[in-house]
Protein backbone atom coordinates (compact mmCIF):
# COMPACT_ATOMS: atom_id res chain seq x y z
CA UNK A 1 0.00 0.00 0.00
CA UNK A 2 0.84 3.63 -0.16
CA UNK A 3 1.54 5.84 2.98
CA UNK A 4 3.00 8.38 4.96
CA UNK A 5 6.05 7.10 7.28
CA UNK A 6 8.80 8.52 8.83
CA UNK A 7 11.74 5.81 9.67
CA UNK A 8 13.93 8.02 12.19
CA UNK A 9 12.61 11.63 14.05
CA UNK A 10 13.27 14.71 13.21
CA UNK A 11 11.56 17.69 10.87
CA UNK A 12 8.82 17.30 8.04
CA UNK A 13 11.77 16.51 5.31
CA UNK A 14 11.64 13.08 7.51
CA UNK A 15 8.05 12.26 5.93
CA UNK A 16 8.31 10.00 3.09
CA UNK A 17 5.68 9.01 0.72
CA UNK A 18 6.45 5.28 -0.30
CA UNK A 19 5.39 1.74 0.04
CA UNK A 20 4.39 0.34 2.79
CA UNK A 21 3.65 -3.49 4.20
CA UNK A 22 -0.65 -3.65 4.22
CA UNK A 23 -1.63 -4.61 7.66
CA UNK A 24 -2.45 -8.00 8.88
CA UNK A 25 -5.47 -7.86 10.75
CA UNK A 26 -5.94 -10.31 13.84
CA UNK A 27 -9.11 -12.00 14.84
CA UNK A 28 -10.58 -9.02 16.89
CA UNK A 29 -9.39 -6.27 14.56
CA UNK A 30 -10.47 -4.78 10.66
CA UNK A 31 -9.06 -3.80 8.02
CA UNK A 32 -10.39 -0.18 7.03
CA UNK A 33 -9.46 1.64 3.43
CA UNK A 34 -8.85 4.93 4.45
CA UNK A 35 -10.63 7.92 2.39
CA UNK A 36 -9.61 10.60 5.05
CA UNK A 37 -7.54 11.68 8.04
CA UNK A 38 -7.06 14.42 9.20
CA UNK A 39 -3.86 15.97 11.43
CA UNK A 40 -3.71 16.78 14.89
CA UNK A 41 -0.41 18.42 16.98
CA UNK A 42 0.17 15.08 17.89
CA UNK A 43 2.06 13.63 14.43
CA UNK A 44 4.04 16.83 15.17
CA UNK A 45 5.26 15.37 18.44
CA UNK A 46 5.50 11.80 17.18
CA UNK A 47 7.88 12.78 14.63
CA UNK A 48 9.87 15.06 16.21
CA UNK A 49 10.44 11.83 18.99
CA UNK A 50 8.38 13.00 21.61
CA UNK A 51 7.89 10.22 24.26
CA UNK A 52 10.70 8.17 21.46
CA UNK A 53 9.99 4.94 23.56
CA UNK A 54 6.28 4.95 22.66
CA UNK A 55 6.30 5.24 19.06
CA UNK A 56 7.15 2.56 16.94
CA UNK A 57 9.31 2.85 14.01
CA UNK A 58 9.26 2.86 10.87
CA UNK A 59 5.96 4.87 12.19
CA UNK A 60 2.80 5.68 10.29
CA UNK A 61 1.16 8.80 11.62
CA UNK A 62 -2.96 9.59 11.80
CA UNK A 63 -5.44 9.26 14.57
CA UNK A 64 -8.03 10.86 13.11
CA UNK A 65 -9.33 8.33 10.32
CA UNK A 66 -12.57 7.62 8.32
CA UNK A 67 -13.17 5.27 5.21
CA UNK A 68 -14.72 1.43 4.65
CA UNK A 69 -14.33 -1.78 6.17
CA UNK A 70 -11.91 -4.10 3.83
CA UNK A 71 -11.51 -6.83 5.72
CA UNK A 72 -13.75 -8.07 9.13
CA UNK A 73 -11.74 -10.33 11.85
CA UNK A 74 -13.53 -13.96 12.62
CA UNK A 75 -14.28 -12.66 16.32
CA UNK A 76 -15.85 -8.99 15.23
CA UNK A 77 -19.53 -8.87 15.48
CA UNK A 78 -21.96 -6.15 13.83
CA UNK A 79 -19.68 -5.30 11.00
CA UNK A 80 -19.72 -6.02 7.68
CA UNK A 81 -17.44 -5.37 4.55
CA UNK A 82 -17.85 -2.17 2.68
CA UNK A 83 -19.39 -0.23 5.53
CA UNK A 84 -18.74 3.29 6.45
CA UNK A 85 -16.96 3.81 9.75
CA UNK A 86 -15.47 6.60 11.56
CA UNK A 87 -12.11 5.08 14.17
CA UNK A 88 -12.45 6.24 17.56
CA UNK A 89 -8.65 7.18 18.22
CA UNK A 90 -8.00 5.56 21.55
CA UNK A 91 -7.31 1.73 22.46
CA UNK A 92 -8.06 0.09 26.01
CA UNK A 93 -8.60 -3.05 27.26
CA UNK A 94 -12.23 -2.29 27.60
CA UNK A 95 -12.55 -4.10 31.45
CA UNK A 96 -10.62 -2.57 34.17
CA UNK A 97 -12.33 -0.23 36.59
CA UNK A 98 -11.51 2.73 34.45
CA UNK A 99 -12.62 1.59 31.23
CA UNK A 100 -15.87 0.46 33.30
CA UNK A 101 -16.67 3.83 34.25
CA UNK A 102 -15.99 5.54 30.96
CA UNK A 103 -12.58 6.66 31.90
CA UNK A 104 -11.16 4.63 29.09
CA UNK A 105 -7.95 7.33 28.73
CA UNK A 106 -7.22 6.22 32.22
CA UNK A 107 -6.34 2.89 31.16
CA UNK A 108 -3.21 1.06 31.90
CA UNK A 109 -3.02 -0.39 28.72
CA UNK A 110 -4.28 3.02 26.87
CA UNK A 111 -3.11 3.83 23.49
CA UNK A 112 -3.35 6.57 20.70
CA UNK A 113 -4.12 5.14 16.95
CA UNK A 114 -1.46 6.79 15.02
CA UNK A 115 0.80 7.44 17.87
CA UNK A 116 1.64 4.28 19.95
CA UNK A 117 0.13 2.20 16.80
CA UNK A 118 0.29 2.34 13.43
CA UNK A 119 -2.09 5.19 12.34
CA UNK A 120 -3.97 6.91 8.82
CA UNK A 121 -1.70 8.92 6.48
CA UNK A 122 -2.16 5.34 4.56
CA UNK A 123 -4.23 3.27 1.78
CA UNK A 124 -5.38 1.34 5.28
CA UNK A 125 -5.15 0.79 8.83
CA UNK A 126 -5.61 -2.17 11.16
CA UNK A 127 -7.97 -1.46 14.13
CA UNK A 128 -9.86 -3.01 16.82
CA UNK A 129 -13.46 -3.88 16.13
CA UNK A 130 -14.64 -2.33 19.13
CA UNK A 131 -12.89 1.03 17.49
CA UNK A 132 -15.58 1.23 14.54
CA UNK A 133 -18.03 4.04 14.53
CA UNK A 134 -21.42 4.77 12.21
CA UNK A 135 -20.48 8.30 10.36
CA UNK A 136 -23.28 10.41 11.08
CA UNK A 137 -25.73 11.11 7.79
CA UNK A 138 -24.54 14.64 6.97
CA UNK A 139 -21.01 13.87 7.23
CA UNK A 140 -18.64 12.68 4.23
CA UNK A 141 -15.48 11.07 4.70
CA UNK A 142 -13.19 14.31 4.94
CA UNK A 143 -15.74 15.94 7.53
CA UNK A 144 -15.78 12.97 9.62
CA UNK A 145 -12.48 12.48 9.63
CA UNK A 146 -12.76 15.98 11.33
CA UNK A 147 -14.25 15.11 14.76
CA UNK A 148 -12.86 12.44 16.56
CA UNK A 149 -9.96 13.72 18.20
CA UNK A 150 -10.77 17.30 18.81
CA UNK A 151 -14.55 17.27 19.42
CA UNK A 152 -13.79 14.16 22.04
CA UNK A 153 -11.30 16.08 23.63
CA UNK A 154 -13.27 19.83 24.00
CA UNK A 155 -15.88 17.83 25.01
CA UNK A 156 -14.14 15.80 27.92
CA UNK A 157 -12.62 19.17 28.92
CA UNK A 158 -15.57 21.19 29.44
CA UNK A 159 -18.22 18.65 30.36
CA UNK A 160 -16.26 15.95 32.09
CA UNK A 161 -13.50 18.02 33.90
CA UNK A 162 -14.78 21.49 33.85
CA UNK A 163 -18.45 21.00 34.27
CA UNK A 164 -19.36 24.26 32.70
CA UNK A 165 -22.37 25.07 32.99
CA UNK A 166 -24.97 27.76 31.13
CA UNK A 167 -24.88 31.46 32.23
CA UNK A 168 -20.70 30.76 32.79
CA UNK A 169 -18.08 32.08 30.62
CA UNK A 170 -15.25 30.29 28.81
CA UNK A 171 -12.03 31.56 27.45
CA UNK A 172 -10.87 29.30 24.67
CA UNK A 173 -7.07 29.58 23.44
CA UNK A 174 -6.27 29.35 19.98
CA UNK A 175 -9.79 28.77 18.30
CA UNK A 176 -8.01 28.84 15.00
CA UNK A 177 -6.97 25.50 16.37
CA UNK A 178 -8.35 21.82 15.52
CA UNK A 179 -9.28 21.68 19.42
CA UNK A 180 -10.08 25.16 19.66
CA UNK A 181 -12.48 25.09 17.28
CA UNK A 182 -14.28 22.50 18.75
CA UNK A 183 -14.06 24.32 22.28
CA UNK A 184 -16.21 26.98 20.50
CA UNK A 185 -19.34 25.00 19.81
CA UNK A 186 -19.43 22.93 22.76
CA UNK A 187 -19.53 25.68 25.15
CA UNK A 188 -21.98 27.40 23.17
CA UNK A 189 -23.87 24.60 22.91
CA UNK A 190 -23.69 24.47 26.83
CA UNK A 191 -25.13 27.47 27.17
CA UNK A 192 -21.78 29.87 28.03
CA UNK A 193 -20.41 32.43 27.04
CA UNK A 194 -17.12 32.40 25.18
CA UNK A 195 -14.14 34.71 25.02
CA UNK A 196 -12.21 32.87 21.83
CA UNK A 197 -8.67 33.95 20.90
CA UNK A 198 -7.14 33.84 17.52
CA UNK A 199 -3.73 34.64 16.31
CA UNK A 200 -4.00 36.88 13.50
CA UNK A 201 -7.11 39.30 12.79
CA UNK A 202 -7.97 37.54 9.28
CA UNK A 203 -9.22 34.19 11.63
CA UNK A 204 -11.19 36.78 14.03
CA UNK A 205 -14.54 36.52 11.61
CA UNK A 206 -14.19 32.80 11.38
CA UNK A 207 -14.33 32.73 15.28
CA UNK A 208 -17.34 34.78 15.59
CA UNK A 209 -19.29 32.34 13.09
CA UNK A 210 -19.29 29.55 15.13
CA UNK A 211 -20.17 31.31 18.18
CA UNK A 212 -17.79 33.10 19.84
CA UNK A 213 -19.08 35.97 21.71
CA UNK A 214 -16.22 37.85 21.74
CA UNK A 215 -13.02 37.59 20.01
CA UNK A 216 -9.26 38.88 20.96
CA UNK A 217 -5.84 38.64 19.05
CA UNK A 218 -3.82 36.83 21.89
CA UNK A 219 -0.08 38.27 19.81
CA UNK A 220 -1.51 41.75 19.54
CA UNK A 221 -3.98 42.45 22.78
CA UNK A 222 -3.32 41.85 26.29
CA UNK A 223 -5.64 39.10 26.71
CA UNK A 224 -5.81 39.34 30.91
CA UNK A 225 -7.02 43.43 30.36
CA UNK A 226 -9.06 42.89 27.60
CA UNK A 227 -10.86 39.93 29.28
CA UNK A 228 -11.34 42.06 32.25
CA UNK A 229 -12.59 44.50 29.79
CA UNK A 230 -15.31 42.55 27.85
CA UNK A 231 -16.78 40.59 30.79
CA UNK A 232 -17.25 44.08 32.91
CA UNK A 233 -14.80 43.15 35.58
CA UNK A 234 -15.90 39.59 36.22
CA UNK A 235 -13.23 37.62 34.33
CA UNK A 236 -14.07 34.18 32.95
CA UNK A 237 -15.11 30.88 35.29
CA UNK A 238 -13.29 28.52 32.76
CA UNK A 239 -10.07 28.46 30.84
CA UNK A 240 -9.51 25.90 28.08
CA UNK A 241 -6.12 25.75 27.46
CA UNK A 242 -4.13 23.65 25.25
CA UNK A 243 -0.75 25.66 25.27
CA UNK A 244 0.37 25.72 28.38
CA UNK A 245 4.17 27.68 29.24
CA UNK A 246 3.25 30.52 27.04
CA UNK A 247 -0.15 31.06 28.31
CA UNK A 248 -0.53 30.03 32.08
CA UNK A 249 0.11 32.60 33.49
CA UNK A 250 -2.31 34.83 31.77
CA UNK A 251 -4.64 32.28 32.20
CA UNK A 252 -4.34 32.59 36.16
CA UNK A 253 -4.81 36.22 35.67
CA UNK A 254 -7.91 35.75 33.27
CA UNK A 255 -10.20 33.48 36.03
CA UNK A 256 -13.15 35.07 38.38
CA UNK A 257 -12.40 33.37 41.76
CA UNK A 258 -13.03 29.91 42.24
CA UNK A 259 -12.22 29.64 38.27
CA UNK A 260 -11.68 26.20 36.74
CA UNK A 261 -8.19 25.95 34.39
CA UNK A 262 -8.84 22.97 32.44
CA UNK A 263 -5.63 21.85 30.25
CA UNK A 264 -4.72 18.94 27.63
CA UNK A 265 -1.51 19.94 25.74
CA UNK A 266 1.53 22.06 25.96
CA UNK A 267 2.10 23.09 22.11
CA UNK A 268 4.63 26.09 23.75
CA UNK A 269 6.31 23.89 26.13
CA UNK A 270 5.72 22.15 29.23
CA UNK A 271 6.92 24.03 32.46
CA UNK A 272 5.94 27.03 34.51
CA UNK A 273 5.69 28.52 38.15
CA UNK A 274 2.86 29.09 39.96
CA UNK A 275 2.76 31.25 42.77
CA UNK A 276 0.31 28.81 45.18
CA UNK A 277 -1.23 31.18 47.15
CA UNK A 278 -2.60 32.93 44.40
CA UNK A 279 -4.18 29.49 43.67
CA UNK A 280 -5.80 29.03 46.95
CA UNK A 281 -6.19 32.69 48.10
CA UNK A 282 -8.71 32.97 44.87
CA UNK A 283 -10.05 28.87 45.36
CA UNK A 284 -8.72 28.08 41.19
CA UNK A 285 -9.40 24.42 40.55
CA UNK A 286 -6.32 23.45 37.90
CA UNK A 287 -7.52 20.32 35.91
CA UNK A 288 -5.58 18.18 33.60
CA UNK A 289 -7.38 16.42 30.78
CA UNK A 290 -6.19 13.77 28.53
CA UNK A 291 -8.54 12.23 25.39
CA UNK A 292 -12.13 10.97 26.54
CA UNK A 293 -14.23 8.18 26.79
CA UNK A 294 -15.83 6.09 23.82
CA UNK A 295 -19.65 6.93 25.39
CA UNK A 296 -18.33 10.59 24.95
CA UNK A 297 -17.82 10.58 21.85
CA UNK A 298 -20.45 8.36 20.93
CA UNK A 299 -22.67 11.01 22.47
CA UNK A 300 -20.85 13.92 21.17
CA UNK A 301 -22.02 12.34 17.37
CA UNK A 302 -25.20 12.54 18.28
CA UNK A 303 -25.01 16.61 18.17
CA UNK A 304 -23.60 16.26 14.74
CA UNK A 305 -26.64 13.83 13.21
CA UNK A 306 -28.80 17.56 14.24
CA UNK A 307 -26.38 19.80 13.22
CA UNK A 308 -25.78 21.27 16.79
CA UNK A 309 -22.40 20.73 16.37
CA UNK A 310 -20.32 20.92 12.92
CA UNK A 311 -16.57 20.10 11.61
CA UNK A 312 -14.36 23.01 10.60
CA UNK A 313 -11.87 22.03 7.41
CA UNK A 314 -9.76 24.44 6.80
CA UNK A 315 -8.06 22.41 3.76
CA UNK A 316 -7.46 18.97 2.21
CA UNK A 317 -4.80 17.70 1.10
CA UNK A 318 -3.28 14.89 -1.01
CA UNK A 319 -1.85 12.15 0.76
CA UNK A 320 1.32 12.44 -0.57
CA UNK A 321 1.67 16.08 0.44
CA UNK A 322 1.68 15.16 4.42
CA UNK A 323 4.57 17.22 5.09
CA UNK A 324 3.06 20.44 3.27
CA UNK A 325 0.43 19.84 5.26
CA UNK A 326 2.11 19.44 9.01
CA UNK A 327 3.98 22.53 7.80
CA UNK A 328 1.11 24.62 7.64
CA UNK A 329 -0.02 23.54 10.97
CA UNK A 330 3.25 24.28 12.44
CA UNK A 331 3.22 27.42 11.40
CA UNK A 332 -0.27 28.54 12.53
CA UNK A 333 -1.47 29.33 9.33
CA UNK A 334 -4.97 27.20 9.36
CA UNK A 335 -8.37 27.39 11.16
CA UNK A 336 -10.05 24.51 12.27
CA UNK A 337 -8.96 20.86 11.28
CA UNK A 338 -6.09 19.80 7.85
CA UNK A 339 -7.42 16.88 6.16
CA UNK A 340 -5.43 14.01 3.96
CA UNK A 341 -7.48 12.70 1.08
CA UNK A 342 -6.43 9.37 0.68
Amino acid sequence: MKAVRFHEFGGPEKLSFEEAPDPKINPTEVLVRVRACALNHLDIWARGGTRSERIPLPHISGSDISGEIAEVGRLVSGHSKGEKVLIAPGVSCGICDYCSNGWDSLCESYKIIGYETQGGYAEYVAVPGQNLLPIPDKLNFEQAAAVPLVFLTAWHMLVTRAHLVPGETVLVWAAGSGVGSAAVQVAKLLGARVVATVGSDAKREKAQKLGADFVLNHHAQDVPSEVKRVTNGRKVNVVFDHIGEATWEKSMKSMAPAGRLVNCGVTSGGKTEIDIRYIFVKQFSLMGSFMGGRGELLKVLGFFEDGKLKPVLDSIFPLKEAAKAQEKMEKSLHFGKLILQV
